[in-house]
């Protein structure tokens, strides 16, 4: 999994027990690359051959859906249900360090199979996991948590990763959709991985904050424009029949600057934040 430096050992023991008995939470490593160890394994895949996951009815796992968990000192709280879901972030992957280990699920972690890790979504969950940058979609079954990150929304399997055509880039821009079994997923027109041209890449944000006064808005986007020297823009949306001003970082070139930049927030006071694909 890519998410930011490796912590002790100790502390890794302590996270997994507050977790789950057999919770497979993988330690953080620099942005854009696989956990510490991790890589992909000799044996390669065609993308363009890589089968999607068969949506099923299935039974919740009793030891991986707690009502909420911690991890490295943060709570998280487990979806009711994935009914409806929808969002777009940073996809992660791992690899070969975890291949076999026992995932959040209790089933062992297989990086040739189609599945992936989630935060908050009910385990297992079906999800249609769509590469905005090329268009490329497959179907994987959500079996483990993780990534514990605050910039990264998913955590693929390896053959999850290769179909996609993240692999290479250790991360891509996502849009992660639940599915009901039986209900067909969203029709895509993918790229083929091998021949992608350079696609038109997707709008990248920060979200900083989000004022019901204009004036409060403005003036953190002054702030942050002073001090951080990026471009900010304020997004006007409608919540509840009232406006709401959303103040943003952006756009950003790449997620490498996304992470960057959220390590130096935090000095200005601005420790909440949120990625917005755009």
């Amino acid at each position: 999994m890519s998410v930011a430096m490796p912590v002790k050992s100790l502390l890794y023991g302590v996270a997994c027990a507050t977790l789950l008995s057999a919770c497979s939470v993988r330690p953080l490593m620099p942005p854009g690359y696989p956990d510490s160890g991790d890589s992909a394994p000799a044996r390669r895949l065609d993308p363009n051959s890589i089968a999607d996951a068969t949506p099923r009815v299935e039974p919740k796992s009793r030891r991986g859906n707690p009502d909420s968990y911690v991890v490295l000192g943060q709570r998280y709280h487990t979806l009711p249900s994935s009914r409806g879901y929808v969002e777009r972030g940073i996809a992660s992957w791992y690899g070969t360090k975890f291949h076999g280990r026992s995932t959040s699920s209790g089933e062992p972690y297989d990086m040739y199979a189609m599945t992936a890790a989630h935060k908050s979504l009910p385990l297992p969950t079906y999800v249609q996991v769509t590469n905005l940058r090329n268009g490329r979609s497959a179907i994987v079954k959500v079996n483990d948590r993780g990534p514990f990150h605050d910039n990264r929304l998913i955590d693929l399997s390896y053959a999850a990763a290769t179909k996609l055509g993240i692999l290479g880039e250790g991360t891509g821009l996502v849009e992660v959709r639940a599915l009901n079994p039986g209900t067909p997923p969203v029709q895509t027109a993918p790229s083929p991985v091998i021949q992608a041209s350079v696609p038109t890449s997707p709008g990248l944000f920060i979200q900083v904050g989000a004022f019901s006064s204009r004036q409060n808005a403005n003036q953190l986007s002054q702030r942050l424009t002073s001090s951080l020297g990026e471009k900010v823009r304020i997004q006007q949306v409608d919540h509840r029949g009232q406006p709401l001003f959303r103040v943003q970082i952006g756009p950003l070139a790449s997620v490498e600057q996304v992470d960057s930049l959220s390590l130096n927030l935090p000095r200005l006071g601005i420790v909440e934040t949120q990625v917005i694909i755009d």
